[in-house]
């Protein structure tokens, strides 16, 4: 027998989940002692399954500073596991909840907008036709949120971005990569900015910074574009402007108001295709990085995930040719 496969036997033999849960609760309470009363325990009771972990793993999980534990490198994968396993155990009871009311089940998926108009809705068409009785639950937000969602076992699949693939923090995601995104610079179809007809005059930067702005919230990978927009220009970005999440709301902003936004291109062309706003002839010198697939690395994928992730992939093939 190999060498890995008696170790595997072997912790699988000396795990408990109660020690999966206190290892959690660590993780989301923040400190053992608040762990151990969320499960009930005495704090010695909770030291004592600690030890006996670390012993099973052969390895010490955390660095005792003060009165306080802090995950070493060790506990930041034996957690990364954990919270895999917690996350394919919820969708085993929700699996096995759909099997007894005779359906396909549910896929909880997170997506940033720009994927949705595009490779989502052929992905979901696509899986309804072989699963017609799959339920789908969408959640549209942004890549960092729905990470989020994803590690707290709300979701099954995200679409969207990976910040920072190579820390340590972010081994516990599976990373695919799908497409790019595209930005176009928005404006009212009255906008004083808008081109004339055939005209192929590009706009110069600072012609943008006379107008209001709607912007994304501080934090979102298109808010960190745009800020760098204008510092490569070496320009400040306008007072007043208004922030949100919504990319419905901004555009609603602008279309009555002498306001700019930056919105994902495939969505810009839809609203123009239908003279609800224009597209200014700018283009930006920074991009977004590439958007794609996360999944848990320990999750167990079952057939319908595995098939929307076929699905989401082929999108990327088709656009190739």
């Amino acid at each position: 027998m190999p060498a890995h496969s008696s170790r595997t036997e072997q912790l699988l033999n000396r795990l408990r989940m109660r020690q999966v849960a206190l290892m959690l609760a660590v993780d989301e309470f923040r400190t053992l002692h608040a762990a151990a009363q969320h499960l009930g325990m005495s704090q010695p009771a909770a030291t004592k399954m600690l030890h006996e972990l670390e012993d099973a793993l052969g390895e010490p999980l955390f660095d005792r500073i003060g009165r306080g534990l802090v995950l070493n490198a060790a506990g930041h994968a034996v957690m990364n596991t954990f919270r895999g396993l917690r996350n394919s155990m919820a969708a085993l009871g929700r699996e096995l909840h759909e099997l007894r009311l005779g359906s396909s089940g549910k896929l909880l998926v997170g997506s940033i907008t720009a994927a949705a108009p595009t490779y989502l809705s052929a992905a979901m068409l696509a899986l309804k036709q072989e699963y017609p009785l799959l339920s789908f639950e969408l959640s549209v937000d942004t890549s960092d949120r729905l990470i989020e969602m994803l590690r707290d076992g709300r979701l099954d699949v995200v679409i969207g971005r990976m910040p920072d693939p190579t820390s340590p923090a972010n081994q516990d995601c599976v990373f695919t990569p799908v497409g790019e995104e595209a930005l176009s610079v928005v404006v009212a179809c009255d906008h004083p900015l808008t081109p004339a007809p055939k005209s192929r005059r590009r706009l110069d930067f600072r012609a943008l910074l006379d107008y209001p702005w709607v912007l994304q919230l501080r934090g979102s990978p298109l808010r960190e574009i745009i800020e760098q927009e204008f510092r490569s220009h070496h320009a400040a970005v306008p007072p007043g402007p208004v922030e949100t999440s919504s990319f419905l709301t901004a555009t609603d902003l602008i279309a009555h108001s002498r306001m700019i936004a930056v919105i994902p291109r495939s969505m810009a062309d839809r609203f123009a295709r239908h003279n609800l706003l224009r597209i200014l002839p700018y283009d930006f010198t920074h991009s977004l990085t590439s958007w794609g697939t996360l999944v848990q690395r320990d999750r167990h994928i079952n057939t319908v995930m595995q098939r929307f992730l076929d699905l989401m992939h082929a999108g990327t093939k088709h656009q190739a040719e």
